[in-house]
């Protein structure tokens, strides 16, 4: 792989990819991880379509062969538009349908305010397995969210079932996408599976397990 592009999830940025780009940089791989931005009318009136639009732009501008890689949110929207990239790897994905039906229910307002009504304990609930620097890193950066958008993916999406190769790493402690979600969809698609013991929803970006997360990806990547 030449290139990759490193979607993040609902809520975060491109912040959140900090110790990947460090592990793929060691190895020679661009990585790139811009922010998701707001519709211009506004975070309430923000679509997935969007967002969309924002990664088929930014990935057509790297070389190939170019790897897409998402986590959460950025997992759908990476599966979305993986029919121009050469290697999917998706992070706890928010599940295209019909797997959306293992998701907890959630009932998201217009704007899911997770900048407004972020507290450090709360973040440091979200991330058991990180140190207290990175949690205070990610407590200052989070970022109100289109609740548009993720009523979308809590609705189901379809996606077409990628032709390129497809990796994905599943938290077991994840409470937010299930594991069993993620490893249906892994078998579904035919995927390689990373399973990731003792982690949460976040812990393969931010959490203790995120170097080892990056650099097990990183080897797969090459592989292929």
């Amino acid at each position: 792989m030449k290139s990759a592009l490193l979607i993040h999830g609902a809520g975060g940025g491109g912040w959140e990819w900090n110790l990947w780009r460090g592990v793929f940089a060691a190895r020679g791989l661009q990585a790139h991880a811009p922010d998701l931005q707001s519709s211009p009318a506004g975070v309430q009136a923000t679509v997935f379509e969007d967002y969309v639009a924002q990664v088929r732009d930014a990935l057509r501008t790297l070389p190939r062969p170019r790897a897409l890689i998402g986590a959460s949110l950025g997992g759908l929207l990476a599966a979305f538009t993986a029919d121009e990239a050469d290697a999917l790897v998706l992070i706890n994905p928010l599940p295209p349908a019909p797997f959306h039906e293992g998701l907890p229910h959630r009932a998201w307002p217009d704007v899911v305010p997770w900048r407004r009504d972020a507290r450090l304990a709360s973040t440091r609930k979200s991330m058991p397995d990180a140190n207290d620097a990175s949690a205070l890193y990610a407590f200052r950066r989070w970022r109100d969210e289109s609740g548009a958008a993720m009523r979308a993916a809590q609705a189901g999406i379809a996606v077409a079932k990628p032709l390129c190769r497809v990796l994905c790493l599943v938290s077991e402690d994840d409470e937010d996408v299930p594991a069993a979600t993620t490893l249906a969809l892994a078998a579904a698609w035919r995927a390689d599976v990373i399973r990731l013991p003792a982690a949460g929803h976040v812990a393969p970006l931010l959490g203790a397990s995120a170097i080892d997360a990056a650099r097990q990806s990183m080897a797969w990547l090459s592989a292929r």
